[in-house]
This record gives structure tokens, C-alpha cells and sequence, in this order.
């Protein structure tokens, strides 16, 4: 396990992580190492360990700390000394493990040892040109980075869409830096590009930068860093991958989650007609050894190891059959990452056809919640977990829970079915389905043939009838398949409170503030290449809320323009298809261009969604949107 704090649900993200694992960071701690020769390091702050676990290359000599509770202690490996002790050290250099050290640094000079240089962690920082708020040099804004599964081999193409939303915060000029890797983990390429000034779309196509840097063929992974944010510090965006070569393959997924993990979830077993390939990206520049990542059965508690080192920021195709080569859908996987590595993709292949998907963070400070057994009845049902049935006459929708915490031992459940006019028409209760399970519920098994002929939707709810536990963190794959060419998307998210007054912890979940969020602000790209995007807009309510939904459809394009707006309305727990060329005039829609996009609003309820492409080969994608 890499010793590093990365994100903490109560205090979220750690700044510090990103400031060291940042590529430019990691590349001036190794070149600080190689110049450094024997080292004393200082530890006022207590972050030895992921100093020296992102860049083991210093030869440490002894391990200083100035808090005497914290002598004899041992960081990093090495038993900590008192600082009055540095004098004695024979060393080259002394480095002050922190940022803005100026004063500190002037505090150490009557302690160096004879012919000692004093070195701080300001040695490392990104340059001025890179920083949001220059004057603090560990503000989050400073590191609104994430990282993108990038591709262009020939066969598929994939096709970064975001928009400037920081601008609604009162950024002024946003500056996105990226830098690409290949697959053995070299650099590609780097360079820097403006985001338009208002609140306008941004797109990057992988054809486009293959093409502009004479590039051969890649399967990798883009860095992108975003300079001059306001408001929050995640980068979110929208990843379409698409067939180049006249082939029917089309699939979209989202944002990597930028703070690594030790365990993800959902990953599929594959059908017998089936390869599924996980994506593993080193996301550090030092290597992940041997053995250090595993693939485990849900439930088994028997991970089985990858026996091979992966080089710093290189990307490793590892096919689930390696490892276990005879489990099968509907089982599932568990991904234990130690913590090297950030949400990872997975591919799955069948008849020529291939889709993208995503696994989730298994979350390790969960334990069961009685709370939620015991719910006051003004938050209804609780937590729910919506998602599309697609039409059923020409898709087939499937769902397969996925335990999303280490602790979680079974999940008590029950299948609610929908409308689009927001009557319920089914429910199914699931059990209390064990960690292990293999229950996939196809929606075909649980209504009627002529049910739903235009599409509605269908949660998953906690239902105690027979016991269980409950954590909150809910989580399920969603399965679409065309019944008649076959081919599927799939997509993988978490319960939420949805639409009450009353709020329980953090739920019903803002977008930026204290719950309970009310309002919706969804984005939907548009399509390009012939291809038209779609989404599902779902009303959940976990008690009675507005009867009908106002929501606004806002077109707008590539420099932050509205340009039209149309209005729509769903019943309450109903659903409604939205296709832009429905709502808009062929000249907005123009205008608009591939960079322009769909702002969902509402200030009445808040909506979840899915969105995704059709394209005339009879290919389609579809995965849960994103909101800021």
C-alpha cells in the first residue's frame, strides 16, 4: 500500500497529495534526490511518509522533528530524532519537508551541520504560470487537476467534453495545461490551451492532438491541470470513445475522480462471449511494484496479484481472464488499486463491438448506519438509486447491485418501478443480497411485455422486511443492450436522498453548499460527427415533493452564448427523453457548434440524469451526467 492520504469524506481532498503527485512535482523531487546526496529531513508537519513514498529516490540519513510527543515515534520507516540532534548529522543537505517555508527555513540556519546546504519543498512548486492563487501556495484551487483515459489506435478515437462552469463562480480567464502520456508512461506531448472566457464548452479530441503533434498511434493517459478556477476545484468532464474505422462501437463514461483509492468496485466478470480489460494507469511517478495490484473475486477475500511492475504514469491493459480466467457475469469484481492509482476504465469486448465504462470507489470509513433503519418518516423512502429502463421494445435493462464498501456484508433491497408519468407500476423485493451475490435483475423478469413501451425508470431501495444493514453507500451497474444487434452501454453510480425538506447528514446532496440541494444544473454535450446525443432526465423523490417539474433546456454555445431556451416538465418520480433537436431550431443548433452544450435548470426539484450518443450504425452510449 502506498503510504499516502489522498481524500476524506469529512475533510475532503488533501492538498498536499496533489502538490507532491503532481507530474511537474514529481519530476523536481526526483531531480532535488539526485543533486540532495545524504539527507536529514525535517518533519514539522508530518508528511514524511508520502514524501518519501512519491519519491523514495532520498537517501535519508535521519528523520528530525521539532514536537518532542513525537520523538522515538516512526515516520516513514524511520524512527523520528529531536531537532536539537541536527547539528550532528553528516549530511550534504538538509530539506524542510514544506511549502512556503521561508520562515522556518531562516529558524533551521543556526542548527545546519558543517558544509550543509538547507533545501525546502519550495524547490519542487509548479511554476507561477500554473497557480490559481499564487499567494498561497496549498489553496485546492491551486490543483484542479484530473487525469483522462486518452486514446487513438487507429480503431477508436476518445473525445474530452467539458465546459468553462467556473466562470459562473467569477473566474475571469481559465487556462487548462495538459500533458500526455503513452502507454509505457513516456511524455507524448504537453501544451497549454485557453478555455473560452464565459461559460462555454471545451473539447478535446484525441484525432485532433494525434494529428497537431504528429503523433503514432496511443493508448494513455492526458493530465490536465486548470489555472485561474474559481468556486471548487474539480475538473468534471464527459469522455466519449468512438469508432474510426466505420465501426459501430460508441461509449461514453466521465471524470476520473481525481484522489486514488486502495479498493474499487463493480468491475464485471465477463459473459462467455466476452473479454473485459481493465485499464490500469499508474498515476504517480514512481513505479507500482510487483505484486502491489490485485484483482479479487466480491466477497471471496482471496485477491489474486499482478506479478509485474508498472512503470511511473504507464498504462497497462490487464485482462480479467489473467487472473480468473473462469469467472462469469453476473459475478463481479473487486479492483485493490493500493492506492496507486485513480478511478480506473474498464472495456468490454464482444462481436466487434467494445464499450467503456467506469468502476467506483470502495470506501473504507463506512460502517453500517442504524440510522437509516430507523429514518424519520418525513424523508419517505430514503435513499435511492435511479436510473433509465430504456424503451422495451428495442433495449433490454439490467441491474446488478455492487457492495461499495469494505465493510459492507449484505444489502437489503427492493426494485421500484416507474412511469414517465411518475405512477409506480412494479416492485420487486431483491432480499438481503449476501457480499458475494450474483443477482442481476433483468427488468424484462420483473414487468410485463408491454410495459414501459416508451421507456420509464426503476430504483433500488433499502427495504428491512427481512433485516440488513444499511451504510448509504448504495451502488449498482446499469446495463442497456439493443436486442437486436447486441450492442450495450453501461453505466455504475450511488444512492442519494432525493427532493425533501428535511435533511439527514448531508442529504439531499448540493452541488456546492449545505443540503438540502434542490435545484438541478445538469450539462449535456452535443453530438458531433454525425452522431446525436440524448439524455434520460429522471424526477426521484424519496417523499412527496412539487408535482411537476420546471425545467429549463439552455443552449449555448461554444464561447458561454445563450442562444435558445425551451421548457420542459416531468411529473414527479417520472422520466422524459430529451433530444436537443427537439427542442431547438436547426440555426441554434448551428450556432451552438460541437462545442456548444445543453445547461439542464431547475430551482424547483433536483434531477438526476443519463446522457449519450446514437450514431447510424445502429451503436449507442449512454452513462449518469454530470453537475457543477
Amino acid at each position: 500500500m502506498l503510504e499516502i492520504e489522498t481524500f476524506d469524506n469529512k475533510r475532503g481532498g488533501n492538498v498536499v497529495y496533489k502538490a507532491l503527485s503532481h507530474p511537474l512535482a514529481a519530476r523536481a523531487l526526483a531531480g532535488l534526490a539526485e543533486r540532495a546526496g545524504p539527507v536529514a529531513l525535517f518533519d514539522p508537519d508530518g508528511i514524511a511518509a508520502p514524501l518519501l513514498a512519491l519519491c523514495p529516490d532520498f537517501e535519508i540519513e535521519g528523520l528530525y522533528v521539532q514536537d518532542t510527543r513525537a520523538i522515538g515515534q516512526i515516520r516513514a520507516g524511520h524512527v523520528a530524532r529531536a531537532l536539537l540532534d541536527l547539528p550532528r548529522a553528516r549530511v550534504n543537505t538538509v530539506l524542510l519537508a514544506a511549502f512556503d517555508a521561508q520562515k522556518r527555513a531562516r529558524h533551521l540556519q543556526a542548527l545546519l551541520p558543517p558544509g550543509a546546504e538547507l533545501a525546502t519543498l519550495d524547490a519542487v512548486k509548479l511554476p507561477a504560470g500554473w497557480l490559481s492563487e499564487p499567494g498561497r501556495y496549498l489553496e485546492p484551487r491551486n490543483f484542479a487537476t484530473n487525469y483522462v483515459f486518452f486514446r487513438d489506435d487507429g480503431r477508436f478515437a476518445t473525445r474530452l467534453t467539458t465546459a468553462n462552469y467556473w466562470a459562473g463562480y467569477g473566474a475571469r480567464a481559465v487556462l487548462f495545461q495538459h500533458i500526455l502520456f503513452g502507454q509505457g508512461g513516456q511524455v507524448l506531448a504537453e501544451w497549454a490551451q485557453t478555455a473560452p472566457t464565459g461559460p462555454g464548452g471545451y473539447v478535446l479530441d484525441s484525432q485532433e492532438v494525434r494529428a497537431r503533434f504528429g503523433l503514432k498511434p496511443f493508448t494513455g493517459q492526458l493530465f490536465i491541470h486548470a489555472i485561474g478556477v474559481a468556486g471548487h476545484d474539480v475538473v468534471k468532464y464527459a469522455l466519449d470513445t468512438y469508432a474510426t474505422d466505420n465501426g459501430a462501437s460508441l461509449s461514453c463514461t466521465h471524470d476520473a475522480n481525481a484522489w486514488p483509492s486502495a479498493r474499487f468496485a463493480g468491475l464485471p466478470a465477463p459473459r462467455a462471449d466476452e473479454r473485459v480489460i481493465l485499464w490500469v494507469q499508474n498515476s504517480h511517478g514512481v513505479p507500482i511494484p510487483q505484486g502491489a495490484l490485485a484483482l479479487d473475486r466480491m466477497g471471496a477475500d482471496a485477491p489474486v496479484a499482478l506479478e509485474e511492475e508498472i512503470p511511473p504514469f504507464a498504462t497497462r491493459a490487464l485482462d480479467v481472464a489473467e487472473l480468473f480466467p473462469d469467472l462469469r457475469w453476473p459475478a463481479q469484481l473487486e479492483v485493490r488499486s493500493g492506492l496507486h492509482v485513480v478511478r480506473p476504465r474498464y472495456e468490454v469486448m464482444r462481436d466487434g463491438r467494445t464499450r467503456i465504462a467506469h468502476v467506483n470507489v470502495e470506501r473504507a470509513d463506512l460502517r453500517p448506519d442504524p440510522g437509516i433503519w430507523d429514518m424519520h418518516p418525513s424523508m419517505g423512502r430514503g435513499y435511492l438509486l435511479p436510473f433509465p429502463v430504456l424503451p422495451r421494445g428495442r433495449f433490454k435493462t439490467v441491474a446488478l447491485p455492487t457492495p461499495m464498501v469494505e465493510a459492507e456484508r449484505d444489502m437489503p433491497l427492493r426494485l421500484d418501478v416507474f412511469a414517465p408519468s411518475g405512477d409506480k407500476i412494479a416492485e420487486k423485493f431483491l432480499g438481503r443480497l449476501p457480499r458475494a451475490h450474483e443477482c442481476a435483475v433483468d427488468l424484462d423478469d420483473v414487468l410485463s411485455p408491454d410495459a414501459l413501451p416508451d421507456g420509464g425508470h426503476a430504483e433500488l431501495v433499502y427495504d428491512f422486511r427481512e433485516g440488513g444493514e444499511a451504510d448509504g453507500w448504495l451502488h449498482a451497474l446499469f446495463r442497456f443492450e439493443e436486442r437486436a444487434n447486441g450492442h450495450a452501454a453501461e453505466s455504475s453510480f450511488g444512492a442519494h436522498i432525493f427532493n425533501t425538506l428535511m435533511t439527514y447528514k448531508n442529504e439531499p446532496q448540493s452541488y456546492t453548499g449545505k443540503p438540502p440541494g434542490l435545484s438541478t444544473r445538469l450539462f449535456l454535450k452535443l453530438g458531433f460527427g454525425g452522431r446525436e446525443s440524448f439524455c434520460v432526465l429522471i424526477y426521484p423523490a424519496s417523499a412527496p415533493w412539487v408535482e411537476s417539474s420546471s425545467t429549463d433546456l439552455e443552449l449555448y454555445d461554444g464561447q458561454g452564448a445563450l442562444l435558445e431556451t425551451a421548457r420542459i416538465r416531468i411529473a414527479c418520480s417520472g422520466s422524459r427523453m430529451v433530444r436537443p433537436l427537439r427542442h431547438f431550431t436547426p440555426a441554434a443548433l448551428k450556432a451552438a457548434g460541437e462545442t456548444g452544450y445543453v445547461l439542464i435548470r431547475d430551482t424547483t426539484c433536483r434531477l438526476f440524469g443519463f446522457h449519450g450518443l446514437e450514431n447510424e450504425a445502429g451503436g449507442f452510449s449512454l452513462d449518469h451526467m454530470f453537475g457543477f
